[in-house]
């Protein structure tokens, strides 16, 4: 405390405006990192699984292998992968957070698991 009280005028001020310029930009990314569209959502999950995923067994035939948008709450979106196996794997992206949830789904061994986390922000190219 004694520090501070022994500050000239343009020491006080200076610290101020950095101290406020610390604070904008803290502001500036939380906010840009809290704005999740339906279009973001299905951008970072579908670079995910193109990513991840093997997609050459829907070379000749496409319809085999997709993402889709599925269901939205009032926190989450849907993403759906379509796996040419079958397997489905849905992808729970937080609104505000970009956090998203994996869980995988067999219909035809009727199996579910989580499958992990990513965040999605590591899969828009423009953010």
């Amino acid at each position: 405390m004694k520090r501070i009280r022994n500050l000239q005028s343009p020491q006080i001020a200076t610290l101020l405006v950095f101290i406020f310029a610390g604070v904008l930009l803290s502001c500036e990314t939380n906010a840009s990192k809290n704005e999740i569209t339906a279009e973001m959502a299905l951008e970072g999950v579908s670079n995910y699984c193109h990513n991840e995923y093997d997609w050459s067994a829907a070379e000749e035939n496409p319809d085999i292998m997709s993402v889709t948008m599925g269901e939205e709450s009032d926190s989450a979106y849907q993403v759906v992968f379509r796996s040419y196996t079958g397997a489905f794997v849905y992808f729970y992206v937080n609104k505000e957070s970009g956090s998203t949830r994996m869980e995988e789904y067999v219909p035809s061994l009727n199996i579910k698991s989580e499958a992990g986390t990513i965040d999605l922000y590591d899969y828009l190219k423009n953010q």
